[in-house]
């Protein structure tokens, strides 16, 4: 769950901190005290876009701060597949914005924002006016039955992911087969003339780096000579070369080396410098004898190098990288010389790759048919308890036209709100108050199948009010039970029902206008509520009232815990 939000010159904020509980956390406030801030902050750390006006004016920097305790261990394991580790249970999402440019890190390391979001999608789940529109897109309500019913279809969908991929490439391979005769002439002669250029080169593995080696060293060769020639005039010829003078020095002390002993050690060691130096100076007396530098030889390497280097800027970076290229190319060849017979067996493949593609698709088609008569059926009874009282909710499924690694179903959410109107798409007949309670009901049933711990809701109760906020205020103290909620709202009903109530003020300090977010104690929430419920002026029949409000949500909790 969410256990602290800390954030520090964003927009109004000067610098808020708040530990929020399990269960159901409320947050209200008057209008323009910065509610949609708290939100923003929290997607600003998840990874969202940063607008420009996002920091607070003169700030050196801007950040946001999240803390998690981790309690589902799938989730940990996880994290620690993704690299992240985990301390005492604690993860830490941070970002920090200087110069309009911004650094994330988890637990105290940098990373790019895309991991922050990756991470973030296994911990927190934001529902907004925007989200609850999403669910006017079709292809987001195949996503929703997938995410009830994965378990379930898990299986069938990786059975299905590797039979796809065999299909689609071979339907690739159909299609760059479908030549006329005329091309198909031109490209295999091109592939006969590759094919002969490489073969009369008669590349060997690694040739290339000893022709390197051999063109520097034939390259110097005049250089290498004179070098060698002076190495060996200084250590082998003449009085002052080394080897007369170290001869010369072992006798010096092999005239004394018997009057003390540590100069026999002397002399031992001095005797194997001088065998040492006497064998050099007739290995490179070797070298310089067999050694030869021509203009020929170094024509040939340079030849050879040139067309392998050829070959190489045309086939592959490697001879390995040529000789992988070869074997393609004969083998397109020679697909290319028996063509008839290749597309024919080529057809024959794809006909039976579409349908093991078309039988797997049925098959999860059928898992996903039979879960979204559950779904619907939970789902309707959800929104039975959210004030649709006659609604009657289901899913029509049609074919695609074509396949994907998802299978060929195009499913879509029906609603009728009212008895004797036939179902309709949702886009059609749902209001924005309407569609956050189906939200809020395709949520709750989800809630069993979603390990995200955190829901926030943004905007839940827009288009509602009455009896229809106290049937979704009972409904989000349900989902509490089994997710940490934080919810912003503007309607006392919902908040009466909370667990942990924060108050969002805006004030001025300094000529500066700043919000602020703390929790309420039991006197203060009721005292918020009696505002919620007044407007301007606060009378003792309304203060009665919102503490009525609290008392009966408290109880309403009460019996609902007991069921």
């Amino acid at each position: 769950m969410l256990q602290n939000l800390y954030v520090k010159n964003l927009a109004l904020i000067d610098e808020a901190e708040v530990e929020f509980t399990p269960g159901l956390n409320i947050m209200t406030g008057e209008t323009g005290a910065g509610k949609s801030i708290i939100i923003g902050s929290v997607n600003l750390a998840l990874g969202g876009k940063l607008p420009k006006e996002m920091i607070r004016e003169n700030a050196p920097f801007g950040l946001v701060e999240l803390t998690f305790s981790l309690e589902n261990e799938r989730i940990k394991q996880i994290l620690e597949e993704m690299d992240i580790s985990i301390e005492e249970d604690s993860l830490i999402l941070s970002r920090k914005i200087v110069n309009g440019r911004s650094v994330s890190k988890i637990n105290g390391e940098s990373v790019p924002v895309s991991k922050v979001k990756e991470v973030a999608g296994l911990l927190i789940d934001i529902h907004g006016q925007h989200e609850h529109q999403s669910l006017l897109g079709k292809k987001n309500h195949l996503h929703i039955l997938d995410a009830y019913a994965k378990n379930r279809l898990q299986k069938e969908k990786e059975k299905l992911k590797g039979v796809y991929n065999g299909y689609q490439k071979i339907k690739a391979e159909l299609k760059e087969a479908s030549l006329d005769t005329a091309e198909r002439e031109r490209e295999l002669s091109f592939l006969e003339y590759e094919i002969k250029e490489i073969e009369e080169a008669q590349l060997i593995s690694g040739e290339d780096e000893q022709l390197e080696q051999d063109y520097k060293r034939l390259l110097n060769g005049q250089k290498i000579m004179e070098a060698v020639s002076k190495v060996y005039e200084k250590t082998s010829e003449g009085f002052d070369s080394a080897t007369e003078q170290i001869s010369h020095a072992l006798r010096e002390l092999s005239s004394v080396s018997e009057y003390d002993e540590p100069l026999a050690g002397f002399e031992n060691q001095l005797m194997e410098i001088d065998n040492l130096l006497n064998d050099f100076n007739r290995e490179i007396a070797e070298y310089i004898s067999d050694t030869v530098f021509d203009e020929e030889m170094f024509s040939e390497v340079e030849k050879r190098l040139d067309l392998v280097n050829h070959l190489k800027s045309k086939y592959g970076k490697t001879i390995e990288e040529i000789l992988t290229s070869l074997a393609e190319k004969k083998a397109r060849a020679e697909k290319l010389s028996d063509y008839d017979a290749y597309l024919a067996n080529l057809k024959q493949e794809f006909s039976i790759k579409e349908k093991e593609v078309e039988k797997y698709s049925k098959e999860l088609s059928e898992i996903r048919q039979e879960a979204a008569v559950e779904l619907t059926g939970a789902i309707k009874k959800e929104l039975k308890d959210l004030n649709f009282p006659q609604v009657s909710f289901s899913m029509k499924f049609q074919k695609t036209d074509f396949y994907t690694a998802n299978g060929y179903d195009d499913a879509e959410f029906l609603i009728s709100a009212n008895p004797g109107e036939p179902e309709k798409s949702l886009e059609k007949i749902a209001s924005g108050g309407e569609l956050s309670r189906i939200m809020l009901a395709i949520k709750t049933v989800l809630a069993d199948t979603d390990a995200v711990g955190t829901l926030i809701f943004d905007e839940i109760d827009t288009g509602i009010s009455g009896r229809t906020a106290q049937m979704v205020s009972e409904k989000m103290n349900a989902l509490g039970n089994s997710h940490q909620i934080i919810c912003i709202t503007h309607l006392p009903q919902i908040a009466a029902m909370a667990d942990s109530h924060y108050l969002i003020e805006k004030s001025v300090a300094n000529e500066m206008t700043i919000s602020t977010i703390r929790p309420l104690e039991w006197k203060e929430s009721i005292h918020e509520l009696a505002r919620m419920l007044g407007g301007v002026k606060i009378t003792d029949t309304v203060l009665e009232n919102a503490k009525e409000m609290k008392e009966l949500a408290a109880n309403t909790k009460k019996s609902l815990g007991e069921q």
